[in-house]
């Protein structure tokens, strides 16, 4: 782990996992490292943030954000449509309790998931309550929005544009 106050300053993809008036909480979503800034320039929970932190001076045990080079509000919500045709092949393709990964065409990746029956809405409910891991993958596929189908049996977790 490394040390904040040796720390040198770091570019890369972060969530903002808290903000307030007063400070903001961005997750590395590459390594998972925390880093809890001094100030906040403005960010919001949900962001994603493509940009570079460094310690802040003089005791250098807080960050700040020193860099933007992109930000994008990521969002997460459940769909009434049901998974897609494709996604259903998928499905039926696996065992229950099993996941496929596979890259949409152009940007995002579609994660298709088999559930017994019964647990479908459980489920679902697991992919939303994990807001924090679900957001952090949608920033490091570099995609804005998460989408989640469902029928019995199937869960579809959409990385979209």
């Amino acid at each position: 782990m490394t040390d904040e106050s040796t720390a040198d300053p770091k570019t890369s993809t972060f969530l903002v996992t808290h903000a307030d008036d007063e400070s903001a909480v961005l997750k590395d979503v590459h390594d998972g490292q925390v880093h809890t800034l001094a100030s906040n320039s403005g960010v919001e929970v949900d962001d994603a943030i493509e940009g570079t932190v460094a310690p802040e001076p003089p005791m250098a045990v807080a960050w700040e954000l020193t860099e933007i080079d992109e930000r994008r509000s990521l969002s997460i919500a459940e769909s009434e449509e049901p998974p897609t045709a494709r996604e259903q092949e998928l499905a039926a393709d696996q065992p229950v309790g099993e996941l496929t990964t596979e890259p949409r065409a152009g940007i995002g990746e579609l994660h298709v998931i088999t559930v017994p029956e019964a647990d479908t809405t459980d489920a679902v409910a697991d992919v939303l309550d994990d807001r924090e891991a679900t957001l952090s993958r949608a920033a490091r596929l570099g995609v804005n929005r998460v989408e989640i189908r469902s029928e019995p049996g199937v869960v579809s977790v959409r990385y979209l544009p």
